[in-house]
């Protein structure tokens, strides 16, 4: 089952007798974001806010097994808050840092989406003292967000910023947050594996997690928008989902089973500031909308499979590259086109003036044209 911030309930797909199953839970406290199936696998995805922990090692020192926790916990926790947001009777907490002068705030978008639209948003520091805060601006696509406190957050420190460019697997790492509630909390992990590609249904949207960071780090409800860092305490990731295994009702059976998800800095950082200037994420668009072909409907048509284009923008970049309602789209960027979420993820991991090469079919004849990328 899964359960959008107070939205409406969506019934799970069964997974086939015999076939274990896993639940992805986004990390929102107390809501469980969506259910999807992926091959054999049900997939439900629970937001929470958790903050992903694993202790990261620096480059120069690739053999360490764990971060010297106290003093990266003694240098971060004060730059992280816990997040509360409400509207009317729906309400969540997670988790933040403090990441830029000013009292600015990055999260993840679904630990506050309930109050987008006329709610409250709360944070309270590591000394326990409080500030209203207020969004400055949401990314729901690759769910993140930026809050600014009332107070300046005056007095706290800035995270220190890391890259993610530089991580490598088993690499020691630290999460920082506020699991169910319970504010500066740190575990410790490594760098299971990276460049994930975790989709996250949400509430009327999909939460994409392009190139994520998995771990091991313990990584619960509440964490979500929290720290993870290395060694040296710098944000390398954005704690934004976790995989649980299911109960015998087949809904959540729990918290964290070694399986978190964290949005890299790297991607991260510019939206963050661009959502700083402008209130909006600013990724670029292609002109297109598309509707995927089931290989049952393409083989009872005689088509090939992929993506039909239901429209094109007039003027836009799909009309420029000479595509046309009715065409459908093989590949994309030389990979099958089997999703419109690859559409969408181009878009998220490329800038306006980026190429993108697709190859298309119209009439029976295939073509492959550029598409160049334009600003919203």
């Amino acid at each position: 089952m899964v359960e959008s911030d107070g939205g409406p309930r969506t019934p799970e797909s069964p997974a086939p007798p015999g076939h274990s199953r896993l639940l992805w839970m986004v990390i929102a406290e107390g809501v469980i974001v969506a259910a999807l199936v992926i091959a054999l696998v049900v997939v439900t995805v629970r937001r929470h806010d958790d903050a992903a922990a694993a202790s990261s090692v620096d480059a120069a020192d690739p053999g360490t097994a764990m971060c010297a926790a106290i003093p990266v916990a003694n240098q971060v926790l004060p730059s992280i808050v816990t997040i509360s947001a409400r509207r009317g009777a729906q309400a969540g907490t997670g988790s933040g840092q403090i990441f830029q002068a000013g009292g600015y705030i990055l999260t993840n978008d679904h630990v506050i989406s309930v109050a987008a639209g006329g709610g409250a948003v709360s944070v309270q520091y590591s000394d326990g003292q409080s500030s209203d805060a207020v969004i400055v601006g949401r990314d729901p696509s690759t769910d993140l967000a930026v809050l600014k406190a009332a107070d300046g957050a005056n007095g706290y420190p800035l995270i220190a910023m890391g890259s993610s460019g530089p991580l490598q697997v088993g690499q020691p790492v630290i999460a920082l947050g506020a699991p169910l509630g319970l504010s500066s909390t740190v575990t410790s992990g490594i760098v299971s594996a990276l460049d994930r590609y975790v989709p996250v249904p949400g509430d009327g949207v999909t939460h994409h997690l392009i190139g994520a960071i998995q771990t091991d780090a313990a990584i619960n409800p509440g964490n979500s928008g929290g720290a993870l860092v290395d060694c040296a305490g710098r944000l390398v990731g954005v704690n934004a989902a976790i995989a649980t295994v299911p109960d015998a009702s087949g809904t959540s059976g729990g918290g964290s089973v070694g399986l978190g998800f964290a949005i890299p800095v790297d991607l991260a950082k510019p939206i963050a500031d661009q959502l700083i200037r402008t209130g909006q994420p600013g990724h670029p668009t292609t002109g297109l909308q598309v509707q995927e072909i089931p290989p049952a409907v393409a083989k009872a048509a005689g088509s090939p499979t992929g993506l039909f284009v239901l429209a094109v923008d007039t003027g836009g970049p799909a009309a420029k590259a000479g595509l046309k309602a009715g065409d459908i789209i093989t590949r994309i960027g030389g990979e099958p086109a089997v999703s419109a979420e690859q559409i969408v993820v181009a878009t998220l991991t490329r800038q306006a003036g980026d190429a993108l090469e697709l190859t298309y079919e119209r009439a029976g004849k295939s073509a492959t044209t550029t598409l160049t990328l334009a600003a919203p």
